[in-house]
């Protein structure tokens, strides 16, 4: 009797390996039913990740987005997936284990009946006290092997893996191929080694098709025995993307499995609102290179999931970086003299950190030290001088083991910094904080939530949850989507466009400059920020990003008349997701703080005043 393959329809990490956004909740809501009457998906990924904060940033409720998403799938016998970061829950930094408990809860009750849990050091201390709340909350626990190719990463070492994970009571285990340059032989071999150990475990592959092989790597795996496939579709297939579902099909029903046929009318009207969404707005946030699969993605090992975002964040850091080099006489760069460049670094820093597994936040922290070390080095200045403290927390080990060994280099560098290396579980460091957070929610008179679930956004995102609650996170987002169409739109050259438009967030107005070409608007000032009129030096950013004067709630914000010694961190640029801190060249006192908290800056901005 053949072997049955079932598809899984990764329809929310299609959207995150294209681009910066997901769908609207009426947007998700509006697709669901044609998703179900394609007729060829057992499972749906529904959200988890950077999903749910995604929704924060332009300004929509994550919960009642979960909630609304699951039911119809539940309804039609269809299973959902959630894609979870075990120690960071569904954030890049790490969370304290009383919100990873509520976490599991939270998401059951809304509808999520698996969990898919990773860690990208594969690091059983993050990853198994997941599996263990998983079951506890009632959710089927999917266990993840972050594949990667390294001298570390071997057939045996992820067999190796699996084993722990099903002695802790993993349901099933997910291939998680983030990059897809698992090797098919290789992967094969891993999921026939995970069959020995357990014949009857489920096993899931994830894979991005960018680098070219992953769909020799799904034949394989299939061959092994491996019982689900995740999957995309056009228009989100392929390129930084997922293989598409016609496509496995098609392969697999040739080679002699069974599986299900695809409703082809089903497959277009989802198709056609899949375009819809982007030509509403979330194709403002699609790099055309992140339809094209390339294989120069082999070398640096970067997941499908990240690249959506890193081409919308490259194109600024271009920007600032041409900005420098103009003012200095230098030549331009174009983006693929900055992607090669970042490419090649990437692949330079991935062995001196110790080859992590380039998975969020992992992936994030080795491309933002490449990146930094890139535009440092295009600068005249020397490699490793920005590194950001939770990619510190990293290297030493305060986020788990790493899988190798770390550069002599930086570890001098940890040396002469104070900073000491690691070994203790990584959760001792992050202690409870639902009461802190249960506190601040009482204390603005913001209802907790069905099952908590509100209460849990704040803890998990603290800085977007507060941003999404006061409208700013709205406000920022529909005048950046102005910008963007604006832009798309620009007016022929000598021809005149407008200068600006205004958006409407929560009835309130916001206007919009509008800058073409090279003209640059004038910036307003700040709503509330200090005068620019304080006495002594300027405190610039030091890249682009967004100021924030604390990354938690456990800092204190310094204010002005703040005395300050030389290395206090001042505040924190957020770029590409890290949090890059503002340290004191000096001893002084803090004279005008000329930005708030949540503004965008760019490099060279005077942020504050120090004398």
């Amino acid at each position: 009797m053949a072997k049955e393959v079932k598809f899984s329809l990764v329809f929310r990490d299609m959207w995150q390996s294209a681009g910066k956004y997901q769908p609207r909740v009426d947007q998700l809501v509006k697709v669901a039913p044609a998703i179900i009457r394609m007729g060829c998906f057992d499972r749906v990924e529904t959200n988890g990740g950077g999903f749910e904060q995604v929704n924060l940033l332009y300004g929509e409720n994550p919960n009642r987005s979960v909630r609304e998403w699951t039911k119809p799938f539940h309804e039609a016998g269809i299973q959902t997936h959630m894609l979870d970061r075990a120690l960071n829950g569904l954030r890049m930094s790490p969370v304290p284990k009383d919100v990873r408990k509520l976490f599991y809860k939270v998401k059951k009750a809304q509808g999520t009946d698996i969990t898919r849990i990773f860690c990208g050091l594969n690091d059983p201390r993050n990853v198994i006290p997941s599996i263990q709340y998983a079951k506890e909350a009632g959710m089927i626990a999917q266990a993840s092997l972050c594949i990667t190719y390294s001298p570390i990463h071997t057939v045996d070492y992820y067999v190796g893996l699996a084993k722990q994970f099903i002695e802790a009571g993993a349901d099933e285990i997910c291939l998680k191929d983030m990059a897809g340059i698992g090797r098919p032989v290789s992967l094969g071999k891993i999921v026939a080694g995970i069959k020995k150990l357990k014949k009857d475990i489920v096993v899931q592959y994830h894979s991005h098709a960018g680098p070219g092989f992953n769909m020799a790597s799904i034949l394989e795996v299939c061959e092994a025995g491996c019982d689900y496939i995740d999957t995309g579709m056009s228009p989100l297939s392929w390129g930084t993307g997922h293989a598409d579902i016609i496509a496995v099909q098609e392969m697999l029903k040739d080679a002699g499995f069974k599986v299900k046929e695809i409703n082809m009318a089903a497959y277009m009207e989802v198709r056609t609102q899949i375009q819809e969404m982007c030509d509403d707005f979330l194709g403002y946030y699609i790099p055309d290179l992140n339809h094209i699969n390339n294989s120069l993605l082999v070398k640096p090992g970067l997941p499908g999931g990240m690249m959506g975002s890193l081409m919308t964040d490259l194109e600024d850091n271009l920007k600032s970086l041409n900005k420098w080099k103009v003012k200095n006489g230098q030549p331009e760069l174009t983006t693929d003299d900055l992607l090669i460049k970042l490419f090649d670094e990437v692949a330079y820093v991935w062995p001196k950190v110790g080859y992590p597994c380039l998975v969020t936040p992992f992936s994030q922290y080795v491309k933002n030290l490449a990146l930094m070390n890139v535009m440092q080095m295009e600068k005249g200045k020397e490699r490793w001088s920005m590194i950001a403290d939770t990619i510190w927390d990293m290297i030493l080990g305060k986020a788990g083991q790493l899988p190798g060994p770390v550069a002599p280099e930086l570890v001098q560098m940890a040396k002469e910094q104070g900073r000491e290396f690691e070994t203790k579980d990584p959760q001792s460091y992050f202690p409870d904080k639902l009461d802190e957070f249960r506190k601040e929610m009482q204390e603005n008179g913001w209802p907790l939530g069905e099952d908590d679930e509100e209460l849990f956004e704040l803890a998990m995102h603290p800085e977007q949850y507060r941003a999404y609650k006061s409208g700013k996170a709205k406000a920022d987002f529909e005048a950046d989507l102005a910008k963007r169409k604006a832009a798309k739109n620009a007016p022929a050259a000598g021809a005149e466009g407008p200068k600006s438009v205004t958006v409407q967030v929560n009835g309130v107005n916001y206007k919009v400059e509008i800058a073409y070409g090279d003209a640059v608007p004038a910036a307003a000032p700040a709503a509330g920020a200090a005068a620019p009129a304080g006495a002594g030096e300027d405190i610039v950013a030091p890249l682009e990003g967004k100021f924030y004067l604390v990354k938690d709630n456990s800092e204190t914000p310094k204010k002005v008349g703040d005395t300050v010694q030389a290395g206090d961190t001042l505040g924190y640029i957020e770029a590409m997701k890290t949090f890059n801190a503002i340290r004191a060249d000096k001893a002084g006192v803090i004279t005008a703080i000329l930005v708030n908290s949540g503004d965008a800056v760019e490099e060279d901005d005077v942020i504050m005043k120090m004398a």
